[in-house]
């Protein structure tokens, strides 16, 4: 596992290889396929490295599955692969020293993250994993349910039920962070071409990237593609004839408005996920209702299930209106993990595909930007390589 202080370290390298690159030595023209948290981080981390960037998206920055994301930054929930683990514990890591560079401003918010359950067995298996990632040194606390609402007043829960709470993990206005992260790297010289798409992906004799053809009609001379399209990353990998198999697992989301946000923090409760969204709005998921898209619910149904399980938990939502909803299909490779570097059969193209893309943003734009630059493969990803799928 990463600590902060190499982290540190890993900014310092980074820095240098900024300064080599100033005094000549220079990546080529990188085109960003996707303007999400992802493309967003990867680009701008290329373009303090001296690179010329191309952010390429159908849509406005930040607005595809990025805002409609849940949006939390954790690595509590990411117990199934140790390595899985521990790039997750890095991605935290790397959106606090993000903070620092870019400000926290209107989207950070580390106020830790709450969970407890109303079934013996769901709230065993809880316990467990807090037990677990204690050994593995993640902080974690427990408590009561009347302890819990010290720090939430407005909770519904039994007093004696016990309450996880990991005070490190946070919450990420995503559409806010990109616009700061995209926002800064076209101030350096960044190029933004949005509400186009990419049709195809030209390369040369020896199979490297050489180009992309837009659906607005333009071709772009390009030395490197990212492919950082999210849902869409399988189409786009297509171009270049590489097979990138996908899940197909979309997630309903509700924003809701209130007069005053009655929370927080982030909260896993019984049959429901919570989170405040800024001043006025509370973000709404739930994996129970998730399992209803598929069996023809009206959208509009789903949205009112989750307004009233989230009553049930925060009785102050009670007034609440349901501002907006939307189904989003969630950008998982197939074996679950993120698909991260280079893939040698087509020199020149790149993939950052990942599900928990907010919390895995700022290091997978770290290390995947250090390595288009300097070649060098970082141990974090060992387990992500693309090429576990076959093209």
């Amino acid at each position: 596992m990463r600590s902060e202080k190499a982290f540190r370290e890993f900014a310092g390298d980074l820095e240098g290889a900024f300064v080599s690159i100033g005094s000549g030595k220079r990546p080529g023209r990188v085109a960003v396929i996707g303007a999400g948290v992802l493309g967003a981080s990867v680009g701008w981390n290329l373009s303090r490295l001296g690179a010329e960037v191309v952010f390429i998206d159908a849509l406005q920055p930040g607005e595809g599955v990025t805002s409609w994301s849940f949006a939390w930054v954790n690595a509590s929930n990411k117990t199934v692969r140790r390595s899985y683990f521990a790039l997750n514990v890095a991605g935290m890591a790397a959106h606090r020293e993000l903070a620092a560079a870019i400000g926290p401003d209107s989207w950070w918010y580390p106020s830790g993250h709450l969970r407890w359950a109303d079934d013996p067995t769901v709230e065993m298996k809880l316990l467990q994993t807090a037990e677990l990632l204690a050994r593995w040194d993640y902080r974690v606390e427990v408590f009561t349910g009347a302890e819990a609402r010290r720090l939430e007043p407005a909770l519904t829960m039994p007093s004696e039920a016990p309450v996880v709470f990991y005070p490190d993990e946070a919450w990420v206005h995503g559409r806010r962070l990109v616009g700061r992260l995209v926002g800064q790297a076209v101030a350096s010289g960044a190029e933004l071409r949005s509400g186009t798409a990419v049709c195809d992906i030209g390369t040369g004799s020896d199979g490297s990237v050489r180009t992309v053809a837009l659906s607005d009609g333009t071709r772009l001379d390009v030395d490197v593609v990212v492919n950082a399209a999210g849902p869409s990353s399988a189409d786009v990998a297509a171009l270049v004839a590489r097979q990138l198999p996908m899940r197909r697992e979309p997630g309903v989301v509700t924003r809701i408005d209130c007069a005053q946000v009655p929370i927080g923090r982030v909260l896993h409760a019984p049959h429901i996920e919570i989170r405040p969204d800024g001043d006025a709005s509370v973000v709404l998921h739930s994996r129970e209702i998730d399992a209803l898209i598929d069996k023809g619910e009206e959208t509009s149904e789903l949205a009112r299930m989750l307004l009233a399980s989230a009553r049930n938990v925060v009785a102050e939502l009670g007034n609440s209106r349901i501002a907006g909803t939307r189904i989003a299909h969630r950008p998982i490779p197939a074996d679950g993990f993120p698909s991260v570097g280079a893939v040698p059969s087509v020199p020149g193209y790149y993939e950052a595909v990942s599900h928990s893309g907010i919390t895995l943003g700022p290091v997978i734009g770290r290390l995947l930007a250090a390595e288009i630059v300097s070649g060098s493969r970082d141990a974090l990803l060992a387990d992500f390589r693309p090429e576990r799928f076959p093209s």
